[in-house]
């Protein structure tokens, strides 16, 4: 028998193994005695055999191997040179183990085929990394291979995984577990809209704020398969890995992406606020960190492809003046590019838009104190563009392929097409004073391929080895190039090219799940939104936009003078907080009413917090429920102030306490009974601040 465990204040891991068998995780939860006896919890962990069974179960390992009969869903497919289906049978080999770390290697002899298995726990953020390492003595093809694979609880009757659309993204889906398989497969090439690489599973009882859970992240931006699987003794299996068959070529070498695990003893919550830090503290890394997260303005959605310089500088003064502290130029700016039909791929300033170049624009910019950022869309190509009448062979796919937004994409695992595409924004990067780049992706691939992600990371690395100081922004239609593979080479994702707040809320809300505020952009759009037609208040829009990185992308010449003074002061208040919000835990609170979704930013050190509760839709009842706060001290007391308690409807006609002053009472009180809040219209949001007193 052989043991190992890693643990943190929150967790504890046991992986056990039979002789010199691969190992299974025997127990993950809540923090076992440093005395416990692993070879007890070994056995204990072990399932009892009956009629129609084999005479010993098979074990869930950690990459479970038909070779030993086991039932479900292996977690290697793979086949020699020559097309032979290889079924591998590994035995230890060795294992280094540290306080926070653990590799175990494994041998196969007759296949001469190495596996790795690393498992790393971060003592803070809580959160567990695994990956795996196929080895060959000689090419071999690749079909499938799961991360370390972990049991998922049978104390769970459903999983929460994750789906949506362009302007639609981060939708829960909640399915029951059942006999057979979950499987959810990606195969756009990216990330993708529809099939965010993600699962919760929450055992009975769990809410955001309460119960047992366990989730998973599997950090690779190509596209990727889930398989949650429940065998027929009961057992159930999760395994995340690249999509299968995107491997083109037999390699003696095949690495899953890391996978990011994590159990919480208190909620949902619990779950996020691991990947929230984890993502902010470990995987993400700013050009300057110390540097409070800039006031956004992008001019997309205020002029499209039609730049004129006059229009542009009057633009970057509004902006400037309503608080905005950087100016993205979006698409439009190079080639001949009056619409989404040419010259993606050409990067060159277009002379008629501007004779002059970018200088003029930039040091406009500049002279009012903003720094200046520009789109790209560096993966994609246009048949209409000079590069494709040159090199239409570097474009990925047939010649008779299906078009996406006009284009193609470039086959970036071609080293000339990545030095090509470098020397261009290399030669804008050098020649201009820029520190932001918008990198868009604006269609799926016409054929899954891991080569062609492995080369997009490539020609990230270089710039941002040649351009330190430039962030990037990870785009695709929006928030269709989300993970924490993408995020570990950018600095901000744009979650999605929907601007309604009230879309914009819900997102942000679920995102949160695993999405800090400092990376999520969050826009006050058109007071018309140009995706969904819909007209919203100022009010809502600002304020959805500062529960994250705020910022602007409507045509400021459009506002009012009510607008601008609204916008002003909103945006003055999340300058004024930003130096903690972009530090503190975003917590799903939840709402005892459905058409409330309400979320507590509680700072880092735990003496401040503030709410947004944000109504969506009509409630079923007259009168707002109260809304239960969390993770405070409860002995503590707290001054409660509604903020913007001004903007209450005529028909709130009662005398709530918090619309005429604020309030002091304890932790216990807010997390027990709750907030009694105004009445007031949908699509509106109330904002309150507490402060530890």
């Amino acid at each position: 028998m052989q043991h190992w465990r890693l643990d943190c204040s929150r967790q504890t891991l046991v992986l056990a193994a039979t002789g010199a068998r691969l190992p299974q995780v025997v127990y993950w939860g809540a923090p076992l005695p440093v005395t416990e006896d692993l070879a007890t919890i070994h056995a204990a962990h072990a399932i009892d055999v009956t009629g129609g069974m084999l005479d010993e179960n098979p074990d869930l390992s950690i990459c479970p191997e038909a070779s030993r009969t086991f039932p479900g869903q292996p977690g290697m497919i793979i086949r020699s040179q020559n097309g032979t289906p290889l079924l591998p049978k590994f035995c230890y080999e060795s294992d280094t183990v540290s306080e926070t770390g653990l590799t175990l290697i494994y041998r196969d002899e007759a296949h001469r085929l190495r596996y790795t298995a690393t498992f790393q726990i971060e003592p803070i953020t809580h959160i567990i990394t695994s990956q795996a390492i196929l080895d060959a003595d000689a090419p071999i093809h690749l079909h499938w291979l799961s991360a370390p694979v972990f049991p998922a609880s049978q104390q769970s009757a459903e999983m929460i995984d994750f789906s949506g659309r362009w302007c639609g993204e981060f939708q829960l889906n909640r399915t029951a577990w059942s006999p057979g398989i979950r499987m959810r497969e990606n195969r756009t090439g990216r990330t993708g809209h529809e099939h965010f690489p993600a699962l919760i599973v929450p055992e009975h009882g769990a809410t955001n704020t309460i119960g047992a859970a366990h989730a998973f992240h599997y950090g690779w931006s190509g596209g990727h398969k889930m398989i949650a699987e429940e065998l027929p003794d009961g057992r159930r299996q999760i395994q995340f890995g690249h999509a299968p068959r995107v491997e083109a070529d037999a390699s003696t070498r095949f690495t899953s992406a890391p996978l990011y695990a994590v159990y919480s003893s208190d909620g949902l919550n619990g779950c996020a606020v691991s990947y929230q830090r984890h993502l902010r503290d470990h995987i993400v890394t700013f050009p300057k960190a110390d540097r409070p997260r800039p006031v956004h303005y992008n001019c997309w959605e205020a002029v499209y492809f039609d730049h004129k310089l006059d229009v542009l500088r009057d633009i970057a003064d509004r902006a400037a003046d309503l608080g905005a502290e950087r100016f993205v130029l979006d698409d439009g700016w190079f080639g001949q590019r009056d619409d989404d039909t040419t010259s993606l791929s050409d990067w060159a300033v277009d002379p008629r838009k501007y004779p002059d170049g970018l200088g003029p624009l930039i040091d406009h910019v500049h002279s009012k104190d903003m720094s200046f950022g520009i789109w790209f869309e560096p993966e994609m190509i246009n048949p209409d563009s000079d590069l494709h009448r040159a090199h239409p062979d570097w474009a990925l796919g047939g010649e008779d392929q299906t078009l996406g937004r006009q284009q193609k994409a470039l086959n970036m695992a071609l080293p000339e097409v990545r030095d090509f595409i470098y020397g261009r924004m290399a030669a804008i990067l050098s020649e201009y004073p820029i520190d932001y780049i918008k990198w868009d992706h604006n269609r799926v691939l016409p054929a899954p391929d891991a080569a062609q992600t492995r080369g997009s990371y490539a020609l990230i690395d270089r710039l941002r080895a040649d351009f330190p100081m430039v962030e990037i922004e990870s785009c695709a239609s929006g928030g269709g190039r989300i993970d924490f593979g993408i995020l570990a080479r950018t600095q901000r994702v744009w979650l999605s090219d929907s601007n309604d707040a009230l879309e914009r809320l819900r997102m942000q809300h679920d995102a949160a799940l695993f999405l800090p505020m400092v990376v999520t952009g969050s826009h006050v759009g058109p007071r018309h939104c140009h995706t969904s037609g819909r007209t919203l208040d100022i009010s809502l829009r600002a304020w959805v936009a500062a529960q994250r990185h705020m910022g602007f992308e409507m045509d400021p010449r459009e506002l009012t003078p009510h607008e601008t003074s609204v916008l002003k002061e909103v945006t003055q208040w999340w300058k004024s907080n930003r130096h903690w919000l972009e530090r503190a835990d975003i917590l799903r609170l939840d709402s005892a009413d459905p058409a409330v979704v309400a979320e507590q930013q509680l700072a880092e050190d735990n003496t401040r917090f503030v709410v947004f509760a944000g109504k969506a839709a009509t409630s079923n009842q007259i009168l707002p429920r109260p809304l239960r706060l969390t993770r405070l001290d409860p002995n503590a007391q707290y001054e409660i102030n509604l903020l913007n308690k001004t903007t209450a409807p005529t028909l709130s006609r009662g005398a709530p306490v918090l619309k005429e002053q604020s309030i002091t009472v304890s932790g216990n009180y807010l997390m027990h009974q709750g907030l009694t809040l105004p009445w007031h219209f949908p699509d509106t949001m109330w904002v309150i601040e507490g402060r530890k007193l």
